[in-house]
């Protein structure tokens, strides 16, 4: 008789089922793991935009909290032309510009009462895919605290929510 060399196609079989058994088993918790710093680095946005709004408030307090993120943020990448009152580079290039590309699975957006000096603004994080970049959606107010909501398939996170008193505050 010939010796056999190489693997039978049931001992291939095997192996390859042995590999997607555990696909199956590592793939949903990397994707949990995806989603919980998505919503990690949504957070971290929201405590720099709202200390940012603070020091804009602070800095230009004729006009109060800032009307939009991308007022927070710098005009160009490096900030050439310096901080301003309409582009204080109080936040980065990517942070500012984060209402329209998001960053890290997340929309983030800030708003004022639209009142001259500005006494009060709503800054949001919104999943840029539900359940997929991300489950929660985070809000903020002028207190600072952060609040969060878990909305559902049907019901579209907001990245700046005028409910924003009615989320759940985070621990």
């Amino acid at each position: 008789m010939r010796k056999q060399k190489g693997f039978s196609l049931i001992e291939l079989l095997i192996v390859v089922a042995i590999i997607l058994i555990i696909a199956a088993i590592a793939i949903p918790n990397l994707l949990r793991a995806r989603i919980a710093a998505n919503e990690a680095s949504a957070v971290s946005s929201l405590r720099t935009i709202n200390t940012s709004e603070v020091t804009y408030s602070t800095t230009y307090p004729t006009v109060g909290y800032a009307a939009t993120l991308k007022i927070l943020g710098p005009a160009d990448a490096t900030c050439s032309a310096g901080p301003a009152q309409t582009n204080a580079c109080m936040v980065d290039f990517n942070l500012g510009s984060a209402a329209t590309t998001a960053k890290s699975g997340y929309l983030l957006d800030a708003a004022n009462d639209g009142n001259v000096p500005s006494l009060v603004y709503t800054a949001g994080a919104g999943a840029q895919t539900w359940n997929q970049t991300g489950v929660r959606s985070f809000c903020s107010v002028q207190d600072a605290v952060l609040r969060f909501l878990v909305p559902t398939a049907t019901t579209a996170p907001t990245v700046v929510p005028a409910t924003c008193l009615t989320y759940t505050i985070m621990q």
